[in-house]
């Protein structure tokens, strides 16, 4: 095959057509395939042979149980912070945290969560670099139920005696409405001291969650020093979070109002 490229003068010149070079699937081969061994297929379901190893390698236990292995690194430990401290010990028995949960629960507060939810509930992510879960965003969740439950509580309490309308010096009428008559006593001083740190710590303490908490302290012989106050209230606040995604949000106001709130001074 041939084209006309050239010419010179009345006379024409016929070169030949230069192909370009084609790439083609069959004609690249990886390293691997080229030594007999084809490639694994990305949409395939089955598992290669060092995949079926690490399924097999992999502990039965439950994550608040043991550490999962695949998360195990060398030179981690549950050792406190200073070299010349033992290894805290927290509690490992599940009889005993059931215990606990009844005391925060009430009757048959053991069976409100499952097994799992039951220690992520009370364990901080100081305890074991975090590697068997850790109970933070469960105590976000419980800190807003628990802080809603007490701002209504507040303008439910407030209704009941209206502050008296102030006279005004222009003869000015202020607007006034029974559901908004509770909410000068909702204020922000007002909530904070009912759910202060200190107070919902002793409560916490009150419950036994000392006990059962799973955390690793910076300095083990000075509990307070190594923010235990924080690590209580956010294991109380976890719990009710726990029984909101299990359980729906009305349990968890009966428990934020019966266990947290009333005990705290805000009954009724």
């Amino acid at each position: 095959m041939s084209r006309v490229v050239a010419r010179s003068g009345h006379r024409f010149f016929a070169l030949p057509v230069r192909r370009r070079p084609t790439c083609s699937p069959t004609s690249l081969k990886s390293p691997l395939q080229a030594h007999g061994q084809p490639l694994p297929n990305p949409f395939s379901t089955s598992s290669s042979p060092q995949q079926d190893d690490l399924t097999t390698s992999v502990s039965e236990e439950p994550r608040w149980k043991a550490t999962p292995p695949r998360m195990k690194t060398g030179g981690v430990s549950n050792r406190a912070y200073r070299p010349k401290h033992a290894e805290f010990q927290v509690n490992e028995d599940p009889e005993k945290l059931d215990k606990a949960y009844i005391r925060i629960l009430g009757k048959d507060g053991d069976r409100l969560l499952t097994d799992e939810v039951k220690w992520l509930a009370v364990t901080h992510k100081s305890f074991d670099h975090g590697r068997r879960g850790f109970n933070e965003r469960l105590a976000y969740l419980g800190r807003r139920i628990v802080e809603l439950q007490a701002s209504l509580h507040m303008l439910a309490a407030s209704t009941t005696t209206p502050e008296p309308a102030q006279p005004d010096e222009l003869g000015r009428h202020a607007f006034r409405h029974p559901a908004l008559e509770g909410l000068a006593g909702l204020t922000r001083t007002r909530k904070a001291a009912v759910l202060d740190i200190k107070r919902t710590a002793q409560l916490a303490d009150k419950y036994g969650l000392v006990s059962v908490m799973r955390w690793k302290p910076k300095l083990p012989g000075n509990f307070e020093a190594s923010g235990i106050d924080i690590v209580l209230t956010q294991a109380l606040y976890s719990i009710v979070g726990a029984i909101s995604l299990q359980n729906g949000g009305e349990v968890a106001n009966r428990i934020a109002r019966e266990r947290i709130l009333a005990p705290l001074g805000l009954r009724g």
